[in-house]
């Protein structure tokens, strides 16, 4: 609106007029100017200007997704993350159970061994007892027959006669006798 009033004034006369003389200002060209500098910036709109601030919307569409995606991907690594530490609880938690079991199950076993230890020892206790005392019936035994065959021969050689082997058995059982309830 102002332009239109300059315009105005200029074809009316006056000041602005007189200014416009001294600056060399030529109207038609002005105004020639003026139209071919609008088709400039409006095709300079249209087809640098539009596009560019069309690719800069596109980008700043683009950095909001790559935000949105890193939010989302951070939350989702942060999920993954108390995933794997209740895992990792778990994990250890089962480690410690079955550690656990193991020493139960090796103090069983060791419990079970030395009862089997046990057990081998007084069987060997008792049979060597055994052995013992059969060593022991079995050496007496022959104590006996011996100490018999030397009362015999004592007899013999005292009494001078050869005791037949009626009397050999009277008296080696006579001496089983006496050593029985010594």
């Amino acid at each position: 609106m102002n332009a239109l009033l300059l315009l105005t004034e200029v074809e009316g006369g006056g000041q602005v007029e007189q200014i416009a003389r001294t600056f060399g200002v030529d109207w038609s060209h002005l105004i020639a100017q003026i139209v071919s500098f609008s088709l400039v910036c409006a095709l300079l709109y249209l087809f640098a200007y539009k596009p560019v601030l069309k690719m800069l919307a596109t980008r700043r569409q683009l950095i909001a997704q790559g935000l949105a995606n890193s939010e989302k991907i951070k939350a989702e690594l942060e999920k993954t993350e108390t995933a794997r530490q209740e895992v990792l609880g778990q994990a250890n938690v089962e480690a410690t159970r079955l550690i656990e079991e193991a020493r139960d199950a090796a103090a069983r076993l060791r419990e079970q061994e030395k009862q089997k230890a046990n057990l081998a020892a007084n069987q060997i206790i008792a049979r060597a007892r055994d052995d013992a005392a059969s060593d022991h019936t079995r050496m007496l035994a022959q104590l006996k027959r011996e100490v018999g065959r030397l009362v015999v021969q004592t007899t013999a050689a005292i009494t001078g006669k050869i005791l037949t082997t009626e009397d050999q058995q009277r008296l080696a059982e006579e001496t089983a006798r006496e050593l029985a309830t010594r």
